[in-house]
């Protein structure tokens, strides 16, 4: 069995550590063994048939890899992209499967150790939001910051398209230099 926990060496309190970022003025977190590397902000290809938020993809060690604008799938207002502006390259579980996908987020914040106590569950509005994208809320710092399920970001749906993109780009032949 795995586990993506820390545990406190002085407590044994079971934790887990998170990248923290900025997006719309709020701060977010993922878990930190969720995240591959974070990088600048560069112009991707763009897929068709993807929802708005998908930007596009880019080639990474030649795996196509989908960029997910956080604040456009979360219906916050655009703004321009900027030097701060970074894509949190996140691996995820799908079906068993292990992909690949990139976080657009407007700054990348800190890393924080958090004891699984102190996260309380997301409250539950009601509301038929599909899959439940907020794993938690935790008070840091006097702020409160939303961590994400990196897992739930983008729908299986989306995945398998992109699969089909990757697939077709491994299947054609090489060109050759007679």
């Amino acid at each position: 069995m795995e586990y993506s926990m820390l545990a406190d060496i002085d407590t044994g309190e079971q934790s887990s550590q998170f990248l923290t970022f900025i997006m719309a003025d709020e701060e977010y977190g993922v878990e930190i063994l969720d995240v591959q590397e974070i990088r600048g902000w560069e112009p991707c290809t763009e897929i068709p048939n993807m929802p708005q938020y998908v930007k596009g993809g880019i080639n990474l060690r030649g795996t196509i890899v989908p960029i997910v604008d956080l604040r456009q799938k979360f219906g916050f207002n655009n703004i321009k992209y900027i030097t701060t502006t970074v894509v949190i390259v996140v691996k995820v579980l799908v079906e068993d499967k292990s992909k690949t996908m990139g976080l657009v987020v407007d700054a990348v914040s800190d890393v924080h150790t958090i004891a699984h106590s102190d996260i309380n569950l997301p409250p539950q509005l009601g509301l038929d939001t599909g899959p439940r994208v907020i794993r938690g809320l935790v008070s840091i710092r006097d702020k409160m910051v939303v961590l994400l399920s990196s897992s739930l970001l983008l729908d299986l749906n989306q995945f398998q398209n992109i699969e089909q993109i990757n697939e077709h780009k491994t299947q054609q032949p090489m060109a050759t230099n007679d």
